[in-house]
């Protein structure tokens, strides 16, 4: 890490002594674009926390301005957290907080609840996120390395859905795209391009998040790459059923199951002794579709559930503001 880049991260950092104590964070968005010159842009942070109904008393004795008045008034902290909890999918969002002259934008889940996500696809909402360049500022829990699971599955998941032949912006921008299929957000509040823009704009930093599962993926001999180092340098993927079964396997268990309901399943025992359930596949074509729809599905549903929680617990007045800016971005990338 450079002295700039340390300075960056320091000062990123210093939002959290304004909180209750956290397990993990990280920031994301365009703050880590390489060229942002946009100091107005939102600061994107994920926090993490082991009790929220606890987080969320203590902070509302500092930080009460970052909550939407009403939720204060009328229930505090249990009902900031019901409403997360069993409206939304366990993420709660303070939008608009003014700090240090910037303005932020924070959530806070339950580490366990991060933690699902990361390694079962349950709600495909934080998982998506992590599948995406973002600096990590705390990490007491090491979430960095169970989210290899996560970047892992995220490939797999690409690659199905990717030709035999294809590039690696292509991959990335797939990856990119798998936590939009579904999401309501992208049917009139979100840029149509926006997966595609991510990764045109933190290239180099995909690259050095993936890199070491398409060596693994290359060792396997499931894809390799041309000659050219480039980032337009096409990769060839075996595209046989032994490969897509590998990769089917390599999915999160969540994703696994609803595959399996809608193709069947097929048993075996592992080399552990352990009885597996396999999905059973007859095309690559059928395995790619099924996994596409599950996943929209999943996005679908949590988008819901989260656009719900967020309009309650943020105010109206937020709710409006916020999708406002997401429109305006929205129409000005089709214009």
């Amino acid at each position: 890490m450079t002295s700039a880049e340390e300075v960056k991260r320091d000062e990123l950092a210093g939002f959290l002594k304004v909180l209750p104590p956290v397990e993990f964070s990280c920031v994301y968005g365009s703050t880590l674009h390489p060229n942002n010159r946009d100091k107005s842009s939102m600061v994107d942070y994920i926090v993490g926390v082991s009790d929220p109904l606890q987080w969320h008393s203590e902070n509302l004795k500092r930080n009460r301005d970052h909550y939407a008045s009403w939720m204060v008034h009328v229930g505090g902290a249990k009902l900031i957290t019901e409403i997360a909890d069993e409206i939304g999918v366990g993420v709660h969002f303070n939008p608009f907080v003014t700090w240090n002259d910037k303005m932020l934008k924070y959530g806070v889940v339950r580490m366990h609840d991060l933690l699902q996500d990361v390694l079962r696809w349950d709600r495909f909402y934080l998982s998506g996120r992590l599948q995406k360049p973002v600096h990590i500022l705390l990490d007491n829990l090491d979430i960095e390395n169970a989210n290899s699971s996560n970047l892992r599955a995220a490939v797999s998941a690409a690659l199905l859905l990717l030709p035999h032949e294809f590039c690696e912006e292509d991959l990335y921008a797939k990856i990119c795209s798998l936590s939009y299929m579904g999401d309501l957000r992208m049917l009139f509040a979100e840029d149509r391009n926006k997966a595609r823009k991510i990764v045109q704009g933190q290239f180099s930093l995909f690259q050095s998040m993936y890199k070491p599962f398409l060596e693994e993926y290359e060792t396997k001999n499931m894809i390799r790459f041309s000659s050219c180092g480039s980032h337009k340098a096409n990769i060839f993927q075996n595209i046989n059923l032994s490969t897509t079964s590998s990769l089917v396997s390599l999915l999160p268990q969540a994703m696994r199951n609803h595959m399996g309901m809608k193709l069947g399943e097929q048993k075996r025992i592992a080399e552990s002794g352990r009885v597996v359930c396999d999905v059973m596949i007859s095309s690559r074509e059928e395995a790619a579709k099924c996994m596409q729809k599950v996943l929209r599905r999943t996005v679908m549903m949590s988008s819901a559930r989260q656009a719900v929680s967020g309009f309650l617990t943020a105010g109206g007045l937020n709710a409006v503001r916020y999708l406002g800016k997401k429109m305006a971005k929205a129409w000005k990338s089709q214009t």
